[in-house]
């Protein structure tokens, strides 16, 4: 059976949380405010889509300035060889994110992946003001603007056996829908929390190593309780 990889952006593919910096970045001198979203949103009383409708309210950004904001991070290293890896060797990867387009879009295309499927909310830019557009929410779910569970189940439908990789909260969703979850951050901490089944990793080199052993046809991995460090939040 073919393996379907749904992997995080914010954190995971980007070791460290783009459309948060930029949000930290472009909101100055409204630190009270974004902070009390950010409080609101790790108690559960705020879904993802809307803290990104708010959290663009407090946004003064060019779309040009945005750009070069997110030029200035760098992926993962290991993220582009385990790609083609896993695509030479009859597997998917998709890249799923809360995070917005124009980073995401950017960063796979300097990568050398234009053509790699991808989803994520979009930013859409009017002089300095930036305003949240949700293309792929879920009419199921009230709260993510790009649940990944849906980005799963289609996969899932098309035969493939589906790993969600991802680092924080907003991957819960896919994780619930997948068949296999590697996690570290704020989502293993959830994951364990929920007793969850997920194997831990620290990065590509550890996703790349895991789909060998698949494509060995050897047992899954024991669910790991190691501790491992990312980004506070994952997009």
């Amino acid at each position: 059976m073919p393996f379907a990889y749904l992997c995080d952006f914010d954190g995971t593919i980007s070791p460290e949380d783009i459309g948060a910096a930029f949000v930290r970045r472009f909101s100055a001198g409204r630190d009270a405010e974004r902070d009390a979203l950010l409080e609101e949103w790790f108690a559960g009383g705020l879904g993802h889509r809307e803290l990104t409708r708010r959290e663009c309210e407090l946004i003064t950004a060019t779309e040009e300035d945005a750009i070069a904001f997110g030029r200035t991070f760098k992926l993962d290293p290991h993220f582009a060889p385990f790609v083609r890896e896993a695509l030479g060797r009859g597997d998917s990867v998709m890249v799923v994110s809360e995070g917005f387009d124009f980073y995401v879009r950017d960063h796979l295309a300097r990568a050398g992946f234009p053509e790699l499927p991808w989803a994520s909310n979009r930013a859409v830019f009017e002089g300095d003001r930036v305003h949240p557009e949700h293309p792929f929410a879920d009419p199921a779910c009230s709260s993510c603007g790009n649940c990944k569970a849906q980005h799963v189940r289609r996969y899932r439908g098309r035969g493939f056996h589906t790993v969600l990789v991802g680092d924080g909260l907003s991957d819960r969703c896919g994780a619930k829908a997948a068949d296999t979850v590697l996690a570290r951050g704020d989502l293993q901490k959830w994951c364990e929390r929920e007793r969850m089944p997920h194997v831990t990793f620290e990065n590509f080199a550890d996703v790349a190593e895991f789909a060998r052993r698949q494509d060995l046809s050897a047992p899954l991995p024991r669910p790991s309780r190691t501790t491992s460090r990312s980004g506070p939040r994952g997009r």
